[in-house]
């Protein structure tokens, strides 16, 4: 989704439905707005919808093994 403008030209700003933190864009899939750390830029879902196959990463840099 790209972003609309207002009438001064500025994005509007919407807050993350997740974490509350500042977001422009929606999930493809439950329209739900969604910030760049719930995003998945792969498939555009938020982390609610996304099934992707990516593994999740900790802030050290190491890959953490997720639950069976």
């Amino acid at each position: 989704m790209t972003p609309t403008a207002t009438n001064n030209g500025a994005e509007r700003q919407y807050a993350c439905s997740i974490c509350g933190e500042p977001s422009t864009r929606i999930c493809h899939h439950c329209t739900k707005d969604a910030c760049g750390n719930h995003l998945c830029e792969k498939c555009n879902f938020c982390s609610d919808c996304c099934r992707c196959e990516v593994p999740l990463v900790e802030s050290n840099g190491a890959e953490m093994d997720l639950p069976s």
